[in-house]
């Protein structure tokens, strides 16, 4: 069943690279005290922030609270929003914005997809986690004001 999944996003990089040059996604800063909840995909090694694409139709907030729900079974009280960031590595144009919740509670669901969640703290974050997720912790923990730039 991994080996699927891991197919089906492949392709569906690949796709998004050639028929929809650009994306936007959103990323989810969820915080529980000095800790941050990251998510392991059953198709990536790596740890990243919870989010995914925004849907057609569909606000930024509303693609927020939706991810939140499917990858993580958490339902938002608070949402701000943090930062807007652009990655143009590997031919990409994907706009990722950042949103920041200390308020939410947690089903115990998660998606097909996520591997793995956990809550580390904010200053031991796994060796594996991926750069723009690692990024913005970093710019949350040095109280950076500049919430904007490269992903």
């Amino acid at each position: 069943m991994n080996l699927i999944i891991k197919l089906s996003y492949q392709a569906s990089r690949l796709f998004l690279l050639l028929f929809k040059p650009m994306t936007v996604g959103v990323r989810l800063l969820m915080l529980r005290g000095e800790q941050v909840l990251l998510v392991n995909h059953v198709y990536e090694d790596a740890w990243y922030l919870p989010g995914g694409l925004v849907e057609k139709g569909e606000t930024l907030e509303e693609a927020a609270r939706r991810e939140a729900l499917e990858e993580v079974g958490a339902t938002l009280a608070e949402l701000n929003l943090y930062g807007v960031y652009t990655n143009m590595k590997y031919g990409r144009s994907d706009h990722i914005v950042v949103f920041i919740s200390r308020d939410f509670s947690l089903n115990g669901q998660s998606d097909h997809e996520i591997k793995a969640l956990s809550f580390y703290p904010l200053d031991a974050l796994p060796y594996n986690i991926s750069n723009g997720s690692r990024n913005r912790v970093e710019d949350l923990l040095g109280n950076s004001q500049v919430r904007f730039g490269n992903w």
